[in-house]
């Protein structure tokens, strides 16, 4: 048994019957519903973004922001965390990579399937209306940037979006960043296939050294990619925020398989979006990340 925040008990459930499902027993009542207990929605629409990336919409609002993430969970086979691609206040979309047995699974589904959603969960981006920001993307993390971009623009914010990839069949949601006002899109691939050849951090010191200025700069892809543009930002003086990925289990902070070293923070509760002055702290970051049973796995 573990206590909630509240000080109600509860009692996790093995995961392949029931989703990460915690049973409350007394709740205090401070964890909402929406939250706890996933709720299955069926596939209203999918767009197969490349070989290996799908993008899934479904008609229901989690009042989602920019950042956040939500807990995915197909009946008997697992549950996994998965940023938002979008939520409008009408659909909710999330563009994942079919790798493991839960994601090729979930890209095997197809519209009208019945797929369990709870949150959503974490922290977010957050920005001054007006800012000029300049957005790092990697891989599909494009998505839930194309989310930021959006709503960030809506704000008047200048937006100069940085997507890079390491050849052009990876790269994702070039058409929707180009339709939005007030974003400029920046494309780079590690081959030279199409845009600036190398890495979106590279192409984002040219424009710096251009004399481009900004007030903040977010980034979400892999790790090596966030450990660059952590060293950027702090060379630069220029505030950032970065999207932290580690294996998360329930989305409370209540099993701390996504502590990191040495601050003891829970990613899915104080992250996964997370100031670069704090991130610097983390000795983990680029370094290693832990497995399921806490075994570390160098980057």
């Amino acid at each position: 048994m573990v206590r909630c925040g509240g000080g109600g008990l509860m009692w996790r459930t093995h995961r392949r019957h029931a989703p990460f499902l915690f049973l409350l027993m007394g709740c205090c009542g401070h964890c909402s519903p929406a939250k706890r207990l996933p709720e299955t929605h069926p596939i209203a629409h999918i767009v197969r973004e490349t070989a290996h990336v799908q993008t899934f919409t479904f008609k229901v609002s989690l009042g989602a922001k920019p950042g956040q993430f939500v807990m995915v969970w197909l009946p008997g086979v697992d549950e996994v965390p998965m940023s938002v691609a979008e939520d409008d206040g009408k659909e909710l979309k999330i563009t994942f990579f079919a790798a493991g047995d839960m994601t090729e699974k979930l890209a095997q589904c197809k519209e009208g399937d019945l797929v369990g959603l709870r949150g959503p969960f974490g922290t977010h981006y957050t920005w001054e209306k007006k800012q000029k920001l300049a957005l790092l993307a990697g891989g599909y993390g494009a998505a839930p940037m194309h989310f930021v971009a959006k709503e960030a623009a809506k704000d008047g914010c200048t937006v100069d979006v940085f997507v890079g990839a390491r050849g052009k069949e990876h790269l994702l949601y070039l058409d929707a960043l180009c339709a939005l006002k007030r974003v400029a899109l920046h494309v780079a691939t590690d081959d030279g296939s199409q845009g600036f050849k190398g890495t979106n951090v590279a192409a984002l010191v040219e424009e710096l050294d251009g004399g481009a200025r900004y007030d903040q700069l977010f980034a979400c892809g892999p790790e090596r990619m966030l450990v660059a543009v952590s060293q950027l930002s702090a060379q630069r003086k220029i505030p950032s925020q970065l999207s932290l990925e580690r294996y998360m289990k329930c989305g409370y902070g209540l099993c701390g398989n996504c502590v990191v070293d040495p601050l003891g923070i829970r990613l899915c509760t104080d992250g996964p979006v997370v100031k670069n002055d704090l991130c610097m702290e983390i000795t983990e970051f680029g370094k290693f990340h832990r497995d399921d049973v806490g075994k570390k796995h160098l980057f």
